[in-house]
């Protein structure tokens, strides 16, 4: 089957190990095994230790029972046998969509967002109706105009919350009318809240797990548990046919999940806490940097994230965003993604997850500004 490029990997691919400045990266500073271990206070030698004894076979083919259990322990009304582990939230994405998704079908997916959620429903064969995200509106979805593209046989609603790449929180008011709004016409809900719990508020932050019968959730342990590299997500479902298809069709390209994988990723959600307080300082405290650089750059506009790592800042030059960011990277090495990668143009996504440390982040909102220079 024909797909279009992934915009927005592909050129993540192309750069992000050649830049100086990385302001594209979207998890929050990853950690390392050292740094996990320091921050929870755990017993990192016991750990490697009793790995080391366990032969290295597939492992719990649906997951280790404390990997579920910490990952229910994020949801309200979420148990174990609701969650399916895959290959990041990607591979969870790619899992829901190409699982419910079949020729004929219609398809409503909010733009800008994650590529994966209108791309993959179009390669399947569907019809994919694109609801805008307005910058006016602050990027929130329009129930109005979401009830509008839908009908009857509307198959599939997709969502993303937070927004990646604005950073948009719909409230749990707006995500109970979306609810409605598939229940009415009874369509699957797919949101991805791989960015779920990054507020920059104390706020809870509401999951279509535990909203809606049939809403399906994807997560992973990229962006808010800052353990990108052990490629670890899931898929939540409380519906007991899709868990089986889901599965059926997990069994032609993943089987299980790596047992090493699932061993970190559950010692990390036993300490939740631990590592939650750092992501929420390190974003809390990076977008008052990336707010006060915009706001001293008069060519800069920008819609403040409620939540999540990413932020779309617009220019008013007249170049295309493609050409602004290569030109950019190559200057100096300051690497950001170009809007036109969501579909947005003339404008950039800054990842302001980017160092635990603001200073470190403001070195790289000033190599933007260098090349800002050139432009003048």
């Amino acid at each position: 089957m024909e797909i279009k490029d992934f915009e927005v990997e592909q050129w993540m691919n192309l750069w992000e190990t050649k830049c100086t400045y990385n302001v594209a990266e979207t998890c929050v500073y990853s950690l390392s095994l050292d740094q996990l271990f320091e921050l929870t206070g755990g017993d990192k030698a016991a750990f490697l230790d009793a790995f080391a004894t366990r032969r290295l076979t597939y492992g719990d083919i649906e997951g280790r029972p404390d990997l579920l259990s910490g990952i229910a322990k994020l949801y309200r009304t979420v148990k174990p046998e609701h969650i399916i582990p895959t290959h990041g939230a990607a591979g969870a994405n790619s899992l829901v969509l190409s699982t419910l998704v079949n020729p004929g079908d219609h398809v409503v997916s909010v733009m800008p967002t994650y590529q994966q959620l209108y791309s993959i429903p179009e390669m399947c064969g569907a019809k994919v109706d694109v609801l805008h995200l307005e910058k006016e509106n602050g990027y929130h979805v329009d129930v109005e105009a979401l009830d509008a593209l839908c009908t009857p046989d509307t198959k599939l609603i997709c969502i993303n919350n937070p927004d990646n790449p604005t950073g948009a929180l719909l409230d749990g008011e707006t995500l109970r009318a979306i609810v409605e709004v598939a229940r009415k016409n009874d369509a699957w809900l797919h949101c991805d809240e791989v960015y779920r719990h990054l507020n920059q508020t104390d706020a809870y932050a509401e999951s279509v797990a535990d909203l809606y019968e049939k809403g399906v959730t994807t997560s992973s342990m990229s962006k808010v548990w800052s353990l990108a590299g052990i490629r670890l997500g899931w898929c939540i479902t409380k519906d007991e046919q899709l868990r089986r298809d889901l599965l059926s069709h997990r069994d032609y390209n993943l089987i299980s999940c790596g047992m090493f994988d699932e061993a970190v990723a559950a010692y990390a959600l036993a300490h939740a806490d631990a590592i939650l307080h750092r992501s929420r300082r390190i974003v809390r405290e990076n977008l008052a940097t990336l707010m006060e650089w915009v706001d001293s750059e008069p060519h800069l506009s920008i819609v403040k994230p409620e939540a999540g790592t990413t932020a779309l800042v617009y220019y008013d030059y007249d170049i295309p965003s493609y050409d602004f960011c290569t030109d950019m990277v190559k200057f100096n090495g300051a690497f950001v993604t170009p809007g036109d990668c969501f579909e947005e143009p003339k404008s950039f996504r800054v990842g302001y997850g980017y160092s635990d440390d603001p200073d470190a982040l403001r070195s790289g909102l000033l190599a933007i500004s260098e090349y800002l220079r050139t432009l003048e």
